[in-house]
């Protein structure tokens, strides 16, 4: 079996859950150090930072250092196919991120560029890491990395926006026929996936659906009043912002108490035939690979940082994120290596002719 990136390794191993990443980034910004970068930093938001070369212009590849919770136990696992690195954050996405960090530290310094790695924290919270760098940073093109597989370029995340209605009506006898809210609550479950429905018609393709999840529905009561609670998630199309989609949703929960909640996202699509797109397409090609794109019905750092940055942006990285969350988490490290060597020859292409 080869040797296995010290840098993937390293990182699966420093449990960091949202809110907990200060050991990963720590160790993270230590091991750029050992790999060349020319700077390695902890930001004030907590952000793991490894910059390579001060040219005055400045390429972003953006990953993220945190995890969902539950520990896996990191392990590697022989198979006919080769071997499999076990262990939570192995696909999503400290996989992407050690594989940016390698590819960059195996490029070195390029004339006239500053190419900064970032391992952002709270991607799987609300995206506090990310958020914190929109105005520091000035990329002229940005790569994200979630797990993809090797060969696949995203080129589009959905947007998100999240939101609870609470109904409430007086008590009253259970034989007296009138709505409960229960009942209510129901009923207006039903209108948001009417309205989802009618939305969807003649589009086939999730990328560009309304796709809505009832996460939780609570009910209760006292001597004077019932009460119901849904707790509704909405991954948006391009076409629907989450300010038209939140303007929908209080016309159909006209009864009901809405609070929106946590940040929204507007979705958002790559530009395809961009000098980046090419550039990764050819990567994976030199690897004997056959180059695919995906649009994913998640949503991702790429929905903050490429309508901030306005430059052309990708999303890339090892994984197989079926495999996100759950589990049974774990990375192939065959594959790892071809998804290394892919962007290196990406990125050696791309600070070459820009």
């Amino acid at each position: 079996m080869p040797p296995i990136s010290d840098t993937l390794l390293g990182l699966v191993s420093h449990y960091s859950p949202s809110g907990h990443e200060e050991q990963a980034a720590r160790w993270l910004t230590e091991h750029m150090k050992t790999l060349g970068y020319t700077r390695a930093f902890v930001d004030e938001a907590g952000n793991a930072v490894g910059v390579m070369g001060a040219g005055p212009r400045q390429a972003v590849l953006l990953g993220h250092i945190d995890t969902v919770p539950g520990e896996i136990p990191v392990e590697i696992v022989q198979t006919e196919a080769g071997p499999l690195l076990y262990g939570r954050g192995s696909v999503d996405a400290k996989g992407p991120l050690a594989c940016f960090t390698d590819a960059v530290a195996q490029i070195g310094p390029a004339p006239g560029w500053q190419v900064v790695v970032i391992g952002a924290v709270e991607e799987e919270r609300n995206s506090e890491g990310a958020r914190f760098l929109l105005p520091h940073y000035a990329p002229e093109f940005l790569i994200v990395g979630e797990p993809n597989r090797w060969e696949r370029i995203a080129l589009g995340y959905k947007g998100s926006a999240w939101l609870q209605a609470e109904i409430h009506r007086p008590q009253a006898h259970t034989a007296s026929g009138e709505e409960t809210a229960a009942e209510a609550a129901v009923q207006a479950w039903q209108r948001l996936q009417a309205a989802a429905e009618e939305f969807n018609t003649g589009k086939p393709r999730a990328f560009d659906q309304l796709l809505l999840t009832l996460r939780e529905i609570q009910a209760g009561q006292d001597e004077f009043e019932q009460w119901a609670r849904l707790k509704v998630g909405a991954r948006l199309p391009v076409d629907l912002p989450p300010e038209q989609w939140y303007n929908r949703a209080g016309e159909l929960l006209a009864d009901a108490e809405m609070l929106r909640l946590g940040y929204a996202l507007p979705a958002w699509a790559c530009e395809k035939n961009s000098r980046l797109v090419r550039a990764l397409v050819a990567g994976v090609r030199s690897q004997a690979g056959t180059p695919s794109f995906v649009y994913k019905t998640g949503s991702a750092d790429l929905n903050l940082a490429a309508p901030a940055w306005k430059c052309p942006a990708a999303v890339y990285g090892p994984g197989d994120s079926a495999l996100d969350h759950t589990p049974r988490e774990h990375l192939s490290l065959p594959e790892y290596e071809l998804a290394v060597r892919a962007l290196r020859e990406a990125l050696t292409r791309l600070l070459a002719e820009m």
